[in-house]
């Protein structure tokens, strides 16, 4: 099995080291102590170097995003920045998951950009998370297809080919072959073409039926 690391954003620029402390020289033994008391020392208090900077609200995150691809046969092609996936392909990354049968990735030439695209194909699954309208955890879009492509710009996946969504105890099933479901970053799912959608309800929940 074959482990392929992606570093989608790298840390730009590290924080200056602080100031060394100041050295304190004892006094000699021959020294005479003048009985005027020493003022208080009103200096600012010396900076700890353990201590991690406070971060600011708002500003970008360093932390690179890595995107892991795991398959049994990799093919790589530095000159047209392309990479193939074969067999088994599992994704891992912080955004979302990713299986299926094959997956090309177009790499961007500029530095430090990450891939641009993905196509997924054969026995497409991709897993992306829906924030809550209850404010609970986080609900899971399970999307399934022929095909899947994803475009890192807008981070959204088209599903091409019987693609079908489940979110929660719903299901979006396209009724046409021509049919597209399209999930974006918000974890929002867009169908363009006919479809069918099955709603259920836990029958623990549903109220109970009023009597005559």
């Amino acid at each position: 099995m074959v482990c392929f690391t992606l570093m989608a954003a790298i840390a730009r620029g590290q924080g200056s080291a602080p100031a060394a402390l100041a050295s304190r020289h004892p006094a000699k033994p021959s020294e005479k102590i003048s009985p005027t008391p020493t003022p208080p020392d009103k200096s600012p208090p010396a900076k700890d170097p353990a201590a991690k900077p406070k971060e600011t609200k708002g500003a970008a995150t360093t932390e690179p995003i890595v995107t892991e691809i795991y398959a049994d046969q990799t093919v790589f092609d530095s000159a047209k920045s392309i990479g193939i996936f074969t067999g088994n392909v599992v994704v891992a990354d912080p955004r979302f998951n990713i299986q299926g049968d094959k997956l090309t990735i177009f790499i961007s030439k500029a530095q430090n950009e990450g891939f641009e695209k993905a196509i997924v194909e054969g026995n497409v699954g991709v897993v992306r998370e829906r924030p809550s309208t209850s404010g609970g955890p986080p609900e899971h879009m399970v999307g399934r297809s022929d095909k899947a492509v994803y475009t890192a710009k807008n981070g959204r996946f088209e599903l091409t080919g019987n693609p079908r969504v489940q979110q929660g105890l719903n299901t979006h099933v396209a009724t046409s072959p021509d049919t597209v479901m399209i999930l974006n970053e918000a974890g929002q799912l867009e169908t363009h073409g006919p479809s069918r959608t099955e709603i259920r309800q836990d029958p623990k929940a549903a109220s109970p039926t009023p009597k005559p």
